[in-house]
């Protein structure tokens, strides 16, 4: 059993930045790609960006030059730096991880909204 422990979502202006965290525990043996999803109401979860270990971090279009995802192995967990936030990044996001044997596991969600 993999859990995650997801922090740092909020309420922020147009043009804020919020910093999340995800910090996964309990049968590590290691962990191959950490993540961010994100979903809306009436959407399909979405991927926003993805990092596969010794990897460079992929991400959706729409966040790119925005957003930067890293990882610090040490600690299993994943930071989803979100800066230049637009009203249409407002979503639940969730963290996931996929271990090399395979295993996923989500995250319980966090919320951000952007409005003003």
């Amino acid at each position: 059993q993999v859990q995650l422990a997801e922090s740092g979502g909020g309420l922020v202006q147009p043009g804020g930045s919020l910093r999340l965290s995800c910090t996964a525990s309990g049968v590590i043996v290691a962990i191959r790609t950490m993540g961010w999803y994100r979903q809306v109401p009436g959407k399909e979860r979405e991927l926003v960006a993805s990092i596969a270990n010794g990897g460079s971090a992929n991400y959706v279009d729409s966040v790119k030059g925005r957003f930067t995802l890293s990882r610090a192995n040490a600690k299993n967990t994943t930071y989803l730096q979100m800066n230049s936030l637009k009203p249409e990044d407002t979503a639940v996001y969730y963290c996931h991880v996929q271990l090399y044997s395979g295993v996923r596991s989500w995250g319980q969600g966090t919320q951000v909204t952007v409005s003003s």
